[in-house]
């Protein structure tokens, strides 16, 4: 993947295009896209081993709820079934978890849009979300796009890959439909 260069204005190295940042920060908002949904889509094995039904069952339980919150707890709470083995129960639990962590990031670059600093042509997101304060609301809130997120986009992919295999490892493992 092409390294994402962020100059700071007047620095001695010459900034990129705008539009060269953001085709950098949209690969790899894109790939960070592939490798979760390829990631979150073997909950269907875990669900199906975990509720003991078909893959096509699975598959139908994983497509009608429609958010990633609701398909881990589904999985969270089939695995704190008394009938589940603790330590599968556990290894579901830590897996689901690495899961939601890595949903943050994911969600700041799926739900924001993006914009160029006029003074400094600094590539920033503006977060779609209303942040509800005791006496007031805030919306909008921007973030510059650094090489620290550059790099942090890069490690969440890296980190949901090896969840990819590791939860391949517990499919297999356990024999659930795949």
């Amino acid at each position: 993947m092409h390294g994402l260069k962020m100059a700071a204005a007047g620095a001695a190295n010459s900034p990129q295009a705008p539009e060269d940042v953001l085709d950098g920060v949209l690969q790899r908002v894109g790939r960070l896209n592939y490798t979760w949904t390829n990631t979150e889509s073997l909950l269907i094995h875990l669900i199906a081993g975990l509720a003991s039904v078909e893959k096509d069952v699975a598959v139908v339980i994983f497509l009608t709820l429609s958010t990633t919150r609701a398909r881990v707890d589904l999985v969270q709470r089939l695995a704190k079934m008394s009938r589940v083995d603790v330590k599968l129960r556990d290894e579901v639990l830590a897996l689901t978890s690495r899961l939601t962590r890595e949903a943050a990031l994911r969600n700041k670059y799926n739900h924001c849009i993006y914009s160029f600093d006029p003074e400094e042509g600094q590539l920033q997101t503006i977060m779609m979300r209303i942040q509800d304060r005791r006496k007031d609301i805030r919306v909008g809130k921007t973030e510059p796009v650094t090489q620290g997120e550059a790099s942090s986009i890069d490690e969440s992919i890296g980190r949901l890959r090896q969840l990819n295999v590791d939860i391949w490892d517990l499919v297999l493992r356990y024999k659930f439909p795949a």
